[in-house]
């Protein structure tokens, strides 16, 4: 018999560069099943000395392992975001133990935006914002609006676009922690 994978329900992860600075915004909660089981998780990191931002959705065991596989490829590459991204992504893909790791990370520099899967998937988004997680949909939309539409920062539309997330996904909450690179 296969084993059917469920659907991972998670978090929202939110980045966002405007003009060279960069906000990364993340909800607190953790869920098991439909059950709220930690309201203020920490989702994201900073690397190479606060130059990278880091944020995950999923499992959490899963994510802290990918990070740390993460910041070694990235001290392997100097700090080349896409480089260490690529070489990640590779491993996690074909290594047996890491292609079952259910997560999803997004990375970020000042120059680049990242979503990595363990699919193969090293994809950078268009105009400069990208989200993951259970509430990606709404965080995306009103993200690309806030930053079409008005004059906010990069900080301002991280934490707006994942707290109007909170109001539509339920696997959201309003405890939310943004990173920033100036």
């Amino acid at each position: 018999m296969k084993h059917r994978q469920e659907h991972v329900r998670s978090t929202t992860v939110v980045v966002v560069n405007i003009e060279g600075k960069v906000a990364m915004a993340a909800d607190g909660q953790v869920s098991l099943g439909d059950m709220i089981v930690k309201a203020k998780a920490k989702k994201l990191r900073t690397m190479q000395d606060g130059k990278i931002l880091a944020g995950f959705a999923g499992s959490t065991s899963d994510a802290l392992t990918l990070f740390d596989k993460f910041e070694t490829y990235l001290e392997k590459t100097r700090g080349d975001l896409r480089r260490a991204a690529v070489d990640l992504v590779k491993e996690w893909r074909t290594d047996k133990i890491l292609r079952r790791l259910e997560a999803l990370l997004l990375v970020a520099d000042r120059k680049n935006l990242l979503m990595l899967s363990g699919g193969g998937d090293v994809v950078e988004p268009d105009g400069g914002v990208a989200a993951i997680g259970s509430g990606a949909a709404p965080a995306l939309a009103a993200a690309r609006a806030l930053v079409e539409h008005t004059e906010m920062g990069a900080e301002e539309v991280a934490l707006a676009a994942v707290k109007i997330a909170s109001g539509i996904c339920v696997y959201t909450n309003e405890n939310i922690s943004v990173l920033t690179i100036e």
